[in-house]
């Protein structure tokens, strides 16, 4: 009896095998992830593509399929964790819509998603055992496989004592190419492994299937405890006469400009109460979700469905409250990444909110619910993989910086450091102003100084991309043939993140260093080498 292996079988294990070489051929021999890592997601959206004819077949899988595609754009500029995931989460979509009749909703599919990748991760192993091979007449059943671990990783172990104890053997392992078993290659062969599971785990997912988690329309409604029409009535009432005393309150400190009470400052005010007035909003939500399902008694009582639209209506108002204390914070001190992350998910919760109740009164159900606030954040999230919110904050920060005039804060330069790359165009600018103060200007370029020679050392390996390529030519037009201001010497002691002096040692006799070219500065003027960092 001959084994038989399906052609097609073959075909994914050769491209598996490409798909890890190719993977150790950018990040490995490329020493980091940058723009490679877009260009092997669109290998291995291409492979899965052509040895998957089931998304040929499903019009949903094509649209899975196309966001993939799309994805890998930003991973090709700027690579990061979200456009990764969501990357990965449309091509692992568009290998198992086909196997389900309808789509059903996005919570059940991100649970689908988990399961599929803690599931994946035995896939090669289980598909490796499953080989049968007959060893002859007298062992017609034996499988073959499971005999190989032992002796080849038993073999693999004393051959590696050898070689590490003769010479001779060591030699001729290294002249035939063999790698040596050290910390570099456990680490090598574990990215091996790791690329080699993801991307068998597309090219031949595994077969699980979810019940639902989210009850159908016609399903009976559940009664809870505690959960009755007069109780939600008295619920909402009190609910809607504490939330106007809070908005009130807004309305006269935060809107209307009315004077806080003594000891308090508009930035303690705002700052103070944006998300917890956030957690707020997420828990009225939740009540709405729970006690006032369609279907349900109290939702078919016209004063409750008045009352909760009063509610919500509040709370949206709420949410525009901590979306104000938030910008007034902002203009108090700075703007973040985070800051700005957290804007849209303030303005997420109201859409949340709204959404909630026109699902009780247009009768939707929980999975229209879910499906609906999944393609909001989807229509959100998606942009973020492209914009670079450091470089927003950097920018936003500079232009309204005190030591440029703006009624901002002072500049934080230790952050604008933190932000690297994202932050180089915007220090360039500021430093070829010529109305800084001397001290802040000579802080500046020194941490200038750090995140251009940051980028430009990142452009020279593996961790070069599409958009710090662009910084750099960006950074060329605007120094016009000039040459960037010399990095400040760092002392004896080193400078700190805002460019600072730090305080030599009582003991160190040790004079500053006349100030050397720095990598930045030998770079940036000479077209030729900055074209090849760019590169």
């Amino acid at each position: 009896m001959r084994l038989r292996i399906p052609s097609s079988f073959l075909a994914k294990i050769a491209a598996a095998g490409l798909l890890v070489l190719l993977a150790d051929r950018l990040f490995w021999a490329g020493n980091g992830f940058g723009s490679n890592l877009g260009m092997f997601a669109l290998a291995w959206t291409g492979a899965t593509l052509a040895l998957t004819p089931t998304i040929w077949r499903d019009r949903r899988s094509w649209i899975a399929a196309g966001g993939a595609l799309l994805l890998a754009a930003p991973l090709l500029d700027a690579p990061g964790l979200l456009a990764w995931a969501l990357f990965w989460a449309c091509l692992t979509m568009a290998v198992l819509l086909p196997r389900f009749d309808h789509f059903g909703h996005v919570g059940r599919w991100a649970l689908q998603l988990v399961v599929h990748a803690v599931a994946s991760i035995g896939g090669p192993w289980i598909d490796l055992f499953r080989l049968r091979r007959p060893l002859g007449r007298h062992l017609p059943k034996q499988r073959i496989l499971p005999l190989l671990p032992l002796p080849l990783l038993g073999g693999a172990v004393f051959l590696t004592l050898f070689a590490n104890a003769n010479p001779v053997i060591g030699d001729a392992l290294a002249n035939i190419g063999l790698p040596r078993l050290d910390a570099t290659t456990v680490v090598r062969s574990i990215l091996w492994l790791v690329v080699g599971t993801a991307v068998w785990a597309t090219l031949r997912p595994r077969r699980i299937r979810l019940p639902e988690i989210v009850p159908s329309p016609g399903s009976a409604p559940l009664t809870l405890p505690g959960i009755s029409i007069g109780s939600v009535t008295l619920a909402l009432f009190t609910f809607n006469t504490l939330f106007a005393l809070q908005n009130a309150l807004d309305i006269a400190f935060l809107w209307s400009g009315a004077p806080l009470p003594a000891g308090v400052t508009l930035a303690d005010y705002a700052h103070r109460g944006a998300y917890p007035l956030i957690a707020t909003a997420l828990l009225a939500g939740l009540f709405v979700l729970v006690a006032l399902r369609p279907g349900s008694d109290t939702a078919a009582v016209p004063v409750i469905r008045r009352l909760v639209v009063l509610w919500i209506a509040q709370n949206v108002f709420l949410v525009a409250s901590s979306i104000l204390r938030t910008l007034d914070y902002i203009d108090a001190y700075s703007l973040t990444g985070l800051r700005i992350a957290a804007l849209v998910w303030m303005a997420l919760v109201a859409l949340g909110l709204v959404l909630i109740v026109w699902r009780m009164l247009r009768d939707k159900s929980a999975a229209w619910l879910v499906n609906a606030n999944a393609a909001a954040a989807l229509l959100v999230l998606a942009p973020c993989t492209v914009i670079d919110l450091g470089s927003v904050s950097a920018a936003w920060n500079v232009r309204h910086a005190r030591e440029v005039g703006g009624k901002g804060a002072a500049l934080d330069l230790c952050y604008l450091g933190e932000l690297g790359p994202s932050a180089l165009t915007s220090l360039v600018a500021l430093e070829l102003r010529h109305d800084l103060e001397p001290g802040f200007a000579e802080r500046l370029a020194w941490v200038r100084h750090e995140v251009l020679t940051e980028t430009i050392e990142r452009q020279r390996d593996g961790r070069r991309t599409w958009r710090n390529a662009r910084r750099l030519s960006e950074i060329r037009a605007m120094l016009a043939g000039r040459k960037l201001p010399q990095a400040p010497a760092p002392g004896p002691a080193g400078r700190t993140c805002d460019g600072i002096l730090r305080e030599p040692p009582v003991t160190s006799e040790a004079s500053a260093a006349e100030p050397t070219p720095s990598v930045a500065e030998q770079v940036m003027p000479q077209p030729a080498l900055t074209n090849e960092a760019a590169r």
